[in-house]
């Protein structure tokens, strides 16, 4: 087997002061952070979509990398994708990976070959993984959305061919996310929208993937999955509108079909942009509902309205987000998948490396921030003081059920005005609290 990075060594620690742009400047996997190493903290993940198949191209023009890995047979290419990444999650230590189906192996002439291939490079994956027990898939998921079969959706296809051909492709990769160790498992609704009403029937299609998710709960855990299952919130692109628009959108699409027991939120950062939402906010809403789940690491353009996918650098909101993580109690099988890719304009192999270690060191700075925010205690303090009123007296009673509407008329009447038991919410000065924790580390 050949090296593909032979010029690129082992990524080492070197500091914050470090001037090298192959060594991370924060990232430095076992200090502890907040009673963890950052290593089990941020629980980095390779996405071999964009990692090792990604080549650039866009809607306006083609690819300006080469990820043929040296082979121009599909199956030699998948094997050497598999040699690849692996040497370069050794190189950036780097312990997990996230994969679709048709990443790891392409489509052939039938689904019965298709899917003998793809065992082949799941074993193969197996292998490497025997020899490496660093290594492991943090969550795997299958890509029904790119081949024409799908262009009116997978579980919402208003074809039941379609349907049953998705349940099939679902089928095989739950049992390769099984065999892999694998201990989430991904819905990403790529086409599961709509471009208009006039010719949809919204409450078919959402019954029918709603019966798509419950099969492959009671498949998975017929095989022995205990893991998590996880839904990721998008609110378009590429239909006009998808049903899993955000956060709060899904969690009302699971309590209605009994499904929130099962999932939770894989939450995106430019989805949370796309959705005019801030990263944080998904975040929020995700863990104040028990369903924070993982995350696929990236950044958006607000200056552009689709899915650039930008290796993240906004340490701001790497802080804001580590500091939603650690109030959740950390990572639990989920964690952080760099759904990134390298600009076009970025095109070497030593690209790969830069991009990485950009957002590694981007996360790791952010968890820093995050634990320092926490244990400084004066926006947390802040907080708590702010709803105050909300534990003594009249606020007690009405969470503890005490008084009703006739209750609290009597009490309005008897208060009189109430602007004098308002307080500053004091924003500009909390902003000031987190910049000056940011720019002390």
């Amino acid at each position: 087997m050949s090296e593909f990075f032979s010029n690129i060594g082992k990524i080492p620690y070197e500091g914050k002061d470090s001037t090298n742009p192959l060594a991370f400047k924060y990232y430095n996997p076992d200090e502890v952070i907040g009673g963890k190493t950052m290593k089990e903290q941020l629980k980095f993940a390779l996405s071999w979509w964009h990692t090792m198949g990604g080549d650039g191209t866009d809607m306006f023009g083609c690819g300006t990398t080469d990820k043929t890995w040296g082979e121009s047979e599909p199956e030699a290419r998948a094997k050497a994708k598999v040699d690849a990444a692996f040497e370069i999650m050794d190189k950036l230590s780097i312990d997990y990976f996230c994969f679709h189906d048709r990443d790891l192996s392409p489509e052939y002439g039938s689904l019965a070959e298709t899917n003998e291939k793809f065992d082949a490079i799941v074993d193969y994956i197996a292998e490497k993984m025997a020899a490496d027990p660093s290594k492991k898939l943090l969550w795997g998921t299958a890509k029904c959305f790119d081949h024409p079969r799908f262009m009116h959706g997978a579980g919402t296809s208003p074809s039941a061919d379609v349907f049953a051909y998705s349940a099939a492709q679902i089928k095989k990769a739950i049992d390769a996310t099984v065999k892999l160790g694998g201990k989430g498992y991904v819905f990403w609704g790529g086409r599961e929208g709509y471009e208009t009403l006039l010719n949809t029937n919204m409450g078919l299609e959402l019954d029918n993937m709603a019966r798509l998710m419950k099969m492959a709960v009671e498949y998975a855990r017929s095989i022995g999955y205990t893991g998590d299952f996880y839904i990721e919130p998008k609110p378009k692109e590429p239909t006009k509108h998808q049903y899993d628009f955000d956060t709060a959108t899904v969690l009302g699409f699971l309590r209605k079909y009994g499904l929130d027991k099962d999932f939770k939120m894989n939450i995106e950062a430019n989805h949370a942009t796309l959705a005019q939402h801030t990263f944080q906010h998904e975040l929020r809403v995700a863990r104040e509902n028990g369903a924070f789940g993982s995350i696929d690491a990236n950044q958006g353009d607000t200056l552009l309205g689709w899915d650039t996918d930008q290796f993240p650098t906004n340490v701001y909101e790497a802080a804001l987000c580590m500091y939603e993580v650690l109030k959740a109690g950390g990572f639990t099988n989920g964690g952080l998948n760099f759904d990134s890719k390298a600009r076009r304009g970025s095109f070497t192999p030593e690209d790969i490396f830069h991009s990485y270690i950009a957002g590694m060191d981007t996360f790791a700075l952010g968890l820093r921030i995050a634990d320092k925010l926490i244990s400084d205690g004066r926006i947390d303090k802040f907080v708590e003081e702010r709803y105050a009123s909300w534990t003594t007296g009249i606020g007690k009673d009405i969470i503890d059920g005490k008084v009703g509407m006739a209750e609290l008329e009597k009490y309005a009447l008897e208060k009189g005005e109430v602007t004098e038991s308002l307080s500053s919410g004091r924003q500009e000065m909390l902003e000031a609290v987190l910049n000056n924790i940011m720019f002390n580390l």
